[in-house]
């Protein structure tokens, strides 16, 4: 959609008073910048210029006019002149008779392309005795030049007028303006303002998470976290020093484990050269182990020193010790963008900007390089000492369980089942517990109290052989039953013993050592490969860690700003070394008085007093200062249509205010974000520089600053409907009735009415009507709507079946629709006269009031005007 921005600026002026301090150009370009500036406007290259004045005046401002059409522009200058009033003359007296004389003389210089006039004779187009309109009417003239401010409307009324004849016409209107009262406005603007800015507050434990996931993260800020935490990158080259030492290392385990394989078995409690090896395979993996620690503790204490070594540099030194650094090539080109789209993707989710800027310090801390001196702490947990002393799990003696004593003394109950000399044979198994206890404890000399161990399976074994032998003398059993019952009893007996040494060397503290040493191993490697991994992209990763920070800080910055936008005008701080007399800043139409307000209005009883006066945006502002007259806005601060602007509505006019839809808060915060983004944009490319500096930061608090500035102004003149020219392209706005609440069909029954005369009030005074064209044919008829509420409108009209009209304009403001009717004159009315002098206040008023109709020759003195060929072009 077409914004205000892209149509161009309509410059407001009123020349029914305060016209001569527009007697030069200087002048006339001064009134425009001010006005332009506290709209905080640029100088548009097509100026559209909307004039206010009186038919007398056409010819007594033939100066101001002459500036107007030879302004200075890039492009083409266009006026469009709203005459107000009937002409002088038209009454001869008391009695109301018409003079044959109603001419509307125009100067010959608003002949020009590009300018046409619109004669509104009676702006409450009054019709009957009780109504006695004013001379002037404040509250219709305003939201008439409120509604031919539009850009949109502005061009289609001059293109309308400029196919009449004499590019002359009265309007006929009927209009619907949409919007929200005063308060409700303030408190959904405050709310949004609130919401946009966000409270510092710590990030949920689940959003924690998240962010150091880095999934929600966009390309290439997501690789620099990836790499960073990544496990799947190999850090030791093959074949290099540290990967020689750690295979060096690990080789040393494996023997020492197998070694202990060979003492847990039956061979490794006969010879004691099993205990030998073990030892001797252990000590080598200390050996080595501390050797793997060494290495690991070069490589960190390399990047650990006062001046901070190049990425060159430190690849080379830990290329030295056998340690693989991937390239970054490429990583740092994207950063500046991939934290636009992060900042862009947050925003776009409705966080708030403190919200935002927490996430950016979590990203800072994410994905900085920790330093060399942080690491080397940790090197201190994998220390031989550190290894000696964590704990051995059941170091001391062997506790034996009731499942070796009910073996012992079952082995001892099979052997012993003899009978009178051979009862001897009773004691082989009970020996075998007896010789096994001293051999058990003699190889683990050293580790504890191991001599104690045996003394639960020796008593059992010889309580089962008594057992036994009882058995024999009282069953008899066969010899060969008893000689088998002797091979079972030492075959479980040796199983037993066996079991029995295994538990007591997995109760040894050097049992423990191996897996405290491979533990101690892994974590120096994962040490290792984390310093690798530290020193990968280490000055991509610097230089996205304070980009980051600075963005975060630059949205804590911009978040107050907003903040305090919300504060109500009298709880803000009085800025010092403010004048009294300086116009109060343009950002404070939350509180101050509307410039249409009309109930406080005093509407002079002279009858040229200006209309604008009377909607001062400053309270007492004085209109009579060189430069304050002249122009609609120039007032202290635009104009404020959401003011409640009940009195004096003309019937023209229907006003319908919403109480607020759901979406109004998100919808204005959402426009909020959209401000900021656009402010930030130039940042980006300062942070693609490596310049997001202090200055940088200014800048871009300055910028949302003003933005904020240029939202609410839209909303003033454009409503809540109507996105502001900042808006992006695909966010989806919500309609009226979510935004105002209001019916959007109120507008489609109008917009849609047939065009005849009964659709439009004409705004003409009776006198003025008899000059009008009465060929229906020859009206031009302009229908509009905001463009906001466009599907709307459509779709009602095919749910209604209404046939959708043609032409319809559909424009950039989103409060005003309706119907305009431009009627011309008849042939004739219209007289173009051109001056020999350079200003008419040195001729003759072709207006006169004393002869200017009872003379015959009041258009015909040599000294007044010269008509051109023909009454009318």
């Amino acid at each position: 959609m077409k914004t205000s921005e892209d149509l161009g600026t309509v410059i407001q002026l009123d020349l029914r008073s305060g016209a001569a301090e527009l007697d030069t150009a200087k002048a006339l370009r001064a009134s425009v910048a001010r006005q332009l500036g506290r709209a905080g406007l640029p100088e548009p290259d097509d100026p559209l210029f909307l004039v206010v004045d009186t038919p007398a005046g056409l010819t007594d401002h033939q100066r101001q006019y002459e500036l107007l059409t030879a302004y200075r522009a890039v492009g083409e200058v266009r006026i469009l002149v709203l005459l107000v009033g009937s002409a002088p003359g038209s009454y001869a007296g008391e009695d109301e008779a018409f003079q044959p004389d109603r001419r509307l003389v125009r100067p010959a210089v608003l002949r020009a392309s590009g300018t046409a006039l619109l004669w509104a004779g009676d702006l409450r187009s009054a019709r009957t005795a009780l109504e006695q309109p004013e001379p002037d009417a404040p509250e219709a003239l305003a939201v008439l030049v409120d509604v031919l401010s539009v850009p949109d409307v502005y061009l289609k009324v001059l293109d309308g007028l400029g196919a009449l004849p004499d590019a002359v016409a009265a309007p006929g209107v009927r209009l619907l303006e949409q919007d929200l009262p005063l308060e409700v406005r303030d408190r959904a603007w405050r709310d949004a303002l609130l919401r946009f800015a966000g409270e510092d507050s710590e990030l949920a434990p689940d959003l924690l998470v998240t962010a150091s996931s880095g999934a929600d993260l966009p390309e290439p800020l997501r690789s620099l976290v990836a790499g960073r935490g990544g496990r799947d990158q190999r850090h030791r080259e093959p074949g290099g020093v540290a990967d020689s030492t750690y295979a060096a290392c690990a080789q040393a385990l494996d023997y020492a484990e197998d070694a202990l394989a060979g003492l847990r078995s039956l061979p490794g409690l006969l010879w004691a050269s099993r205990r030998q090896a073990f030892e001797a395979d252990l000590d080598q993996a200390h050996q080595a182990l501390d050797e793997y620690r060494d290495l690991v503790g070069t490589a960190l204490r390399g990047g650990g020193s006062g001046t901070a070594p190049s990425a060159a540099e430190t690849a080379a030194r830990l290329g030295a010790l056998g340690l693989r650094v991937p390239s970054a090539e490429g990583m740092g080109e994207r950063i500046g963008e991939g934290l636009r789209e992060f900042a862009g993707k947050l925003l776009g989710q409705g966080l708030a900007l403190r919200s935002v800027a927490q996430r950016f310090t979590g990203l800072a801390g994410r994905v900085e390089p920790v330093p060399g001196s942080a690491l080397v702490r940790k090197l201190a947990d994998h220390s031989t000492e550190a290894v000696s002393r964590r704990p051995a799990v059941g170091n001391g003696p062997v506790a034996t369980g009731r499942g070796a004593l009910s073996a012992a003394a079952a082995a001892g109950l099979f052997g012993a089942l003899w009978r009178g000399p051979l009862a001897a044979l009773a004691i082989v198994v009970p020996l075998v517990f007896v010789a096994v206890a001293p051999l058990g404890a003699s190889r683990l000399r050293g580790a504890g109290r191991p001599g104690r161990w045996g003394w639960g399976p020796r008593a059992a074994a010889l309580g089962g052989a008594a057992a036994g032998v009882a058995i024999a003398y009282a069953v008899e059993p066969p010899l060969w039953l008893s000689a088998v019952g002797l091979l079972a009893g030492l075959g479980v007996a040796v199983e037993t013993a066996r079991r029995l040494w295994r538990a007591a060397i997995d109760s040894w503290a050097a049992f423990h050592a191996i897996t405290v040493l491979r533990k101690a191993l892994d974590g120096l490697d994962a040490l290792l490969a984390e310093a690798v991994r530290e020193h990968w992209a280490v000055e991509e990763r610097l230089h996205c860690a304070d980009a980051a920070r600075s963005v975060a800080g630059m949205l804590r910055a911009t978040a107050p700003a907003a903040a305090a936008e919300a504060v109500p005008e009298p709880e803000r701080p009085t800025v010092t070394g403010a004048s009294a007399s300086e116009p109060l800043d343009a950002d404070d139409w939350l509180t101050s008085a509307s410039v249409l307000e009309t109930d406080t209005f005093t509407v002079s009883d002279d009858g040229d007093s200006d209309w604008a006066s009377a909607y001062a945006w400053q309270e007492g502002a004085s209109w009579s200062e060189p430069g304050a007259r002249g122009e609609f806005a120039e007032s202290a601060g635009p104009a404020d249509p959401w003011a409640d602007r009940t009195a004096g509505v003309p019937r023209w006019l229907d006003r319908e205010n919403g109480e607020g839809g759901p979406e109004l808060v998100a919808a204005l915060a959402g426009d909020l974000t959209d401000a900021a983004m656009v402010a930030m944009e130039p940042y980006w490319g300062a942070v693609e520089r490596g310049q997001a500096g202090a200055l940088a930061v200014r800048r871009t608090e300055e910028r949302v600053r003003d933005l904020l500035s240029t939202a609410r102004r839209h909303l003033q003149h454009n409503g809540v409907l109507a996105p502001p020219p900042f808006a992006a392209d695909h966010r989806t706005r919500a309609g009226s009735a979510n935004l105002l609440g209001t019916d959007p069909r109120r507008v489609a029954d109008l917009v849609g009415t047939e065009a005849d005369r009964q659709a439009v009030v004409q705004l003409s005074s009776p006198e003025q009507g008899t000059l009008l064209s009465r060929d229906p044919a020859a009206a031009v008829w302009i229908r509009f709507a905001p463009e906001a509420v466009r599907d709307e409108v459509e779709k009602t009209w095919r749910t209604t079946g209404c046939v959708p009209p043609e032409h319809t304009l559909w424009t950039s403001s989103g409060r005003y629709a309706g119907l305009v009717r431009l009627t011309p004159l008849r042939m004739g009315v219209v007289d173009t006269v051109r001056s020999r002098q350079n200003s008419p206040a040195d001729g003759l008023d072709p207006y006169d009031r004393e002869d200017a109709y009872d003379r015959e020759d009041a258009y015909d003195r040599e000294d007044a005007y010269d008509h051109e060929d023909g009454d009318s072009w």
